[in-house]
């Protein structure tokens, strides 16, 4: 593997390697684009350039200026978001702020309307960019790539698990033939791991609406003649499944890139959209007050739709373990009846002292990362998957859509770190009434005893837990496996350009 530095990146310091970031608006996906550009920066031989839209720079636009004035040659760009061509009401610009999820499809309508713009701000970047890194969602980017002869490199937000898996279902098609429920093994891969079809990504396990399907076969014709995929993990942790995507296409592991927040301030200001700082210091200090990994953290996405029955049988087992907790409720979906039972039932007041309850957003890698917190009940988004993981923390989990299933065993098949509370069936946007309760209280009070119980079985998690905390660590330092991987696609772009 290649480091920062060999004499290929050190003869280009004079900063002519110029990379282009452009991240879909969602939170998810963002984020941790951001915080790649940071790490890639810091090694101050690569300009790095956000392209992002007025309301989605506002929540990163606080750390970027941290680095920028630490001397980090990173910027960010902005276009504007065809509000009114796409009919999405004006402010709202990122997928978590739609206010109604029929909107979706007019999203990715939006996301095609960007192309002439984006490829107008191209034009004006210098040095002229030598590489896009960019979100598979944002298909246009394809075309403006072709256009101006530039590679292009997707940033996958997963893992090669995930990845991996894709692959071998889209050869097989194993899963065409199989009913709903059906338990099958998923070919080619390294370990025998078990899933049902109602459990795979709408690509294999479609929904009612044929627009939203049609996208995402649109998107994955889009990845095809890309120059490779940047990953979010780390070759320890999924060594054998790195090694095998390896075969299929040109990938770099870099992460965890959320580890690139360093000290509490970067952690709490990575994203500031909806942030209050005297709540902040509310919550972190009543966190101060409990016994190390003592507390459960409790968060399900910034895209979840989770029906409001099936959040009460979340609180309700909650509240049955016993145990201080965090829930970050954010209660998108049916919001009125949630608040109604919240006001009705007494479950506040029965909490009362043990337990705080969240409407907005928190910064997770900062609560995460505090001594108090002993398990993470959480969608399996792979965001808040890796950040659990690198902060040592077990996990429950309850996936809801998309490849959280697969992240779900990642969890707790490959590295044994988490316990699932039983979900079955992927949920698709739209479709919540289909499924309004899989989980039940007595599902949520045992996952989170299986993590944070006494016992050797509990044992052996949190020790696995705490082992491949320290593995991501040491991952992205000097030297470790995502560092070097990141020197070495810039050591790839750099040939590029001199061929």
């Amino acid at each position: 593997m290649g480091s920062s530095s060999s004499p290929l990146c050190s003869s280009s310091n004079n900063l002519n390697l110029h990379f282009v970031f452009i991240p879909l608006m969602a939170p998810g996906h963002l984020l941790p684009m951001v915080d790649m550009a940071k790490l890639l920066a810091r090694r101050n031989i690569v300009k790095v350039t956000i392209v992002t839209t007025p309301l989605n720079s506002i929540q990163f636009k606080e750390t970027i200026e941290r680095e920028t004035q630490s001397g980090s040659p990173i910027q960010i760009q902005l276009v504007s978001f065809p509000n009114a061509e796409s009919g999405i009401p004006e402010g709202c610009e990122s997928l978590d702020t739609l206010p109604s999820i029929d909107l979706a499809k007019k999203f990715m309508v939006a996301l095609s309307l960007m192309q002439r713009p984006l490829e107008d701000l191209y034009e004006k970047l210098t040095p002229t960019p030598c590489c896009i890194i960019y979100d598979k969602h944002i298909i246009c980017v394809a075309d403006i790539a072709r256009k101006f002869n530039v590679p292009r490199i997707l940033f996958d937000g997963t893992n090669c698990f995930h990845l991996l898996c894709n692959h071998n279902l889209h050869v097989s098609k194993v899963y065409e033939t199989l009913s709903p429920q059906e338990m099958f093994l998923v070919p080619g891969i390294p370990d025998r791991i078990g899933l049902r079809r109602s459990q795979l990504p709408g690509i294999f396990n479609p929904g009612e609406d044929e627009e939203l399907n049609a996208c995402r076969e649109q998107v994955r014709a889009a990845e095809a003649d890309a120059y490779g995929v940047v990953v979010n993990t780390f070759e320890e942790l999924e060594v054998e499944y790195v090694k095998e995507y390896k075969k299929i296409s040109k990938i770099w592991c870099v992460g965890p890139v959320s580890l690139s927040n360093k000290d509490d301030l970067e952690k709490a200001i990575r994203s500031k959209r909806h942030s209050d700082e005297d709540s902040e210091n509310r919550y972190m200090k009543w966190l101060d007050l409990w016994p190390p990994s003592s507390v459960v953290y409790v968060c399900l996405g910034s895209l979840n739709r989770v029906t409001p029955e099936q959040l009460i049988e979340l609180g309700l087992g909650l509240e049955a373990t016993n145990r201080p907790f965090i829930w970050v409720l954010r209660c998108a979906y049916r919001r009125e009846e949630m608040d109604t039972w919240l006001s009705e039932s007494g479950f506040e007041e029965r909490v009362k002292g043990r337990g705080i309850l969240i409407m907005g957003w928190v910064p997770q890698v900062l609560i995460l990362s505090h001594k108090s917190i002993g398990a993470f009940l959480t969608h399996c988004g792979w965001n808040s998957t890796l950040e659990g993981i690198c902060a040592s923390v077990p996990l429950v989990t309850f996936p809801l859509f998309g490849e959280q299933f697969y992240n779900e065993k990642v969890a707790v098949q490959l590295v044994q770190t988490g316990v699932s509370v039983g979900a079955e069936s992927v949920v698709h946007l739209g479709e919540e009434e289909k499924r309004v309760v899989q989980v039940t209280r007595e599902n949520v009070k045992d996952g989170v005893e299986k993590v944070m119980g006494q016992g050797e079985e509990c044992d052996k998690i949190r020790d696995r837990a705490r082992k491949y905390g320290t593995m991501a660590k040491r991952a992205i330092e000097e030297g470790g496996s995502s560092y070097c991987n990141m020197s070495q696609l810039i050591e790839d772009i750099v040939r590029m350009t001199k061929a």
